[in-house]
């Protein structure tokens, strides 16, 4: 049983009293995005409303609070991660953002052509398309991890890829179509026994698992704001220091540079060379509350507790005739993918809103994952700490009325 108090935890986020065609709010749609509490919300209006400004460059009042703000959003990233240094924390508009980052700049500067690049059949498109690019421009190879039919990495055939060829390792932390918890300690441990660097996608992590980059010994790790109950169009890349001073930089603008002069630009030192430009001050700014908002929940708590949604809901699905959970993996977090038979997953999705439940259906951006699978997409129910026991009732009733009104 959870020591959390759930009631009061809801009455945090506003938007779980809306109506949805006059039903009560069931958000089940938390793989793509987190509900706000009323800290982040006020965190962003007390910035517009009380000291908008810009940062670094002012020495007004104003400018200067802005940026102690921004930079304190920096200290709670690097302690959320558990990074060394301050400086490993680069900002960003999100996990995409910052796998770009990666891909153009240490990809870019240290791959050549013939090197293999490894990923897995789990990953989003976003931890696809920048590396297809890459090798597109460079020559490199891309080599893919399998997946068993539980979703897992069958990490034999990993291991097989591995050689001094293997110059890069980009994984996804968790599943977001799935659920799956990747063994990430043993990739990583596996691609520095060949001199791999190694990329975490931690999109889906971010919020479930107690992520320490320096036990895990990950040279980059990546994850976005709003997965994390903050604002969207924000995110953070850790990088190893040395690293990090090796890439060049990704953007040219103001706040990267040193000094300009016709002839010649110098750069700035980290993070700020990869900074170009104002940055999303205020949802930097907010993203500090967002994680006190976590921490003063604990951790463990929480994926505690929606282990027990998840758990309760794998139970109640799985008693329900023609449903197929997509995804068994042995270690997952709270999300459950599944297909009806004879029914589409969008017309799964139509028919729950209907009923004011939020389920996300399709592909999830991982179509390679779903050829694998052969079937088209899933529809997904994905809970966070202010999800219920009662609601997945609500989810198991719908489903029957799903059927009902299709079959």
């Amino acid at each position: 049983m959870s020591i959390l108090d759930i009631n009061k935890i809801r009455q945090d986020f506003p938007i779980l009293d809306e109506k949805i065609n006059g039903k009560n709010l069931v958000y089940f749609d938390n793989a793509a995005t987190t509900q706000k509490p009323l800290v982040v919300l006020d965190a962003l209006a007390n910035y517009y409303g009380h000291y908008n400004a810009n940062i670094h460059r002012g020495i007004h009042f104003l400018a200067e609070k802005a940026t102690s703000a921004f930079e304190e959003s920096r200290t709670a990233i690097q302690q959320f991660l558990n990074a060394k240094y301050k400086e490993e924390i680069i900002l960003t508009y999100g996990t995409t953002d910052g796998i770009n980052l990666v891909a153009q700049t240490y990809g870019r500067k240290f791959l050549k052509e013939g090197d293999e690049i490894i990923i897995s059949t789990l990953e989003h498109h976003s931890n696809i398309v920048p590396w297809q690019m890459l090798c597109e421009e460079k020559g490199c190879i891309l080599r893919v991890i399998p997946i068993d039919d539980n979703g897992d990495l069958i990490l034999e055939e990993y291991e097989k890829m591995l050689s001094e060829k293997t110059k890069f390792v980009s994984v996804v932390h968790v599943s977001n179509a799935l659920g799956t918890i990747n063994p990430i300690k043993i990739i990583i441990e596996k691609a520095h026994e060949v001199g791999a660097k190694v990329l975490i996608d931690g999109a889906q992590a971010a919020s479930h698992i107690t992520i320490d980059v320096q036990t895990l010994d990950a040279d980059f790790y990546v994850f976005s704001a709003h997965k994390i109950f903050g604002p969207t169009g924000m995110g953070a890349l850790y990088g190893k220091k040395d690293l990090l001073n090796a890439m060049p930089p990704y953007r040219g603008g103001g706040e990267m540079i040193k000094e300009v002069t016709f002839e010649k630009t110098t750069y700035n030192e980290l993070p700020y060379k990869f900074e170009a430009g104002t940055p999303n001050i205020a949802d930097v700014v907010a993203v500090k509350f967002a994680i006190d908002y976590i921490n003063g929940l604990g951790k463990a708590n929480i994926a505690a507790y929606e282990d027990e949604l998840l758990v309760y809901a794998t139970q109640q699905l799985s008693e329900i005739e023609g449903l197929r959970i997509v995804g068994q993996a042995k270690e997952k977090v709270s999300v459950i993918s599944f297909v009806l038979d004879g029914i589409h997953p969008q017309d799964v999705g139509v028919i729950l809103d209907q009923q004011g439940i939020a389920v996300r259906t399709g592909h999830h951006c991982t179509q390679p994952l779903m050829s694998r699978l052969k079937i088209p997409g899933t529809s997904r129910a994905s809970f966070a700490v202010y999800n219920t026991i009662e609601e997945i009732d609500k989810l198991v009733a719908g489903i029957h009325k799903v059927k009902k009104m299709v079959l």
